[in-house]
């Protein structure tokens, strides 16, 4: 509770000038101190935000509930009844409506308890441990999650396991949001064979008739340069030679990942740092054979030589 004179009001019990106001803060009300007369009610309180970041912080900390988003099961749109037995003013509930609001949870379970209900809730929960470990952006979430209902929709994922099937969605929409993540980091992620990904991923473009773009080969490099620890005039010439094999069509229908590793690893190479092939291969999860018959290609053409 807090006092404030900042609203005009004739108090009947007390006809002094001075009147004192209460705030209450948890009913957002204000109210005379003398007479009780409430001169406002539903105070908008025009403080920060909280940061929030997952569905129990939108529940527990946000003045203004949840946001509506895909990845939530009920779009964050349905009413949450607290379990707390008591009314807006922290008063305890009477006996008959104790037993009311016990029914009225008890019917607001059974309605989230649906076959299609529970589906979306185990799929976002695994969409949940995969935005945290692979690090995905808002739009890389909600699009799996777009991706997600499609497929649930069509009945494509009748017979299969939730966790493939969104696993697909996932990697799907890194590919549409160009977010730098490979089928290998998401099989990683989910402990699933990196085959059974893609033979997922493939009948949901196939399905859905989905329009993918392929990776920038680009965006790796920077990853794979931080892992081998490489100095940043490695990293720059590394980006010259993608640039130049890239107007030369030398990557074209090739694998982005590998060709980010192979140019590192030539412009390592020209920068005299004692790299492997090996080192990259690991460091980018591309078998060595293929960085060595890149490297090959790359060689052929005399215009892809760095000049120190």
């Amino acid at each position: 509770m807090k006092s404030t004179n900042e609203f005009a009001h004739e108090c009947s019990s007390n006809k002094s000038t001075k009147i004192s106001l209460i705030t209450d803060t948890n009913t957002g009300e204000i109210m005379c101190a003398n007479c009780g007369h409430v001169l406002t009610e539903r105070l908008e309180d025009s403080g920060a935000e909280y940061s929030l970041h997952s569905s129990e912080d939108y529940l527990g900390r946000s003045r203004v509930g949840r946001k509506s988003t895909l990845a939530f099961n009920d779009m964050g749109l349905s009413t949450v009844i607290q379990q707390a037995d008591k009314d807006s003013t922290g008063k305890g509930l009477s006996g008959e409506m104790k037993r009311t609001f016990y029914r009225l949870r008890m019917w607001d379970r059974n309605s989230k308890a649906r076959p299609g209900q529970r589906n979306m809730q185990k799929a976002f929960t695994v969409l949940e441990g995969l935005k945290a470990k692979l690090s995905l952006t808002e739009a890389s979430v909600e699009k799996s999650a777009y991706i997600y209902r499609k497929a649930l929709g069509k009945k494509i994922g009748r017979g299969r396991s939730i966790p493939v099937i969104m696993s697909a969605s996932v990697y799907a929409a890194c590919r549409f949001t160009n977010t730098p993540r490979t089928i290998q980091d998401v099989a990683n992620a989910t402990n699933i064979k990196r085959t059974t990904i893609h033979r997922m991923y493939r009948l949901l473009v196939r399905q859905l008739d989905l329009k993918v773009e392929t990776y920038n080969p680009i965006e790796f490099i920077s990853r794979i340069s931080s892992t081998l620890n490489v100095n940043e005039k490695t990293k720059r010439d590394a980006i010259k030679i993608l640039i130049k094999a890239e107007s030369l069509m030398v990557t074209s229908g090739k694998n982005p990942m590998a060709i980010a590793a192979t140019v590192i690893y030539l412009s390592a190479i020209s920068n005299n740092q004692k790299i492997t092939q090996t080192q990259v291969a690991n460091a980018s999860e591309i078998s060595s054979v293929t960085i060595r018959n890149l490297c090959r290609v790359f060689k052929k053409s005399k215009e892809l030589v760095i000049e120190n």
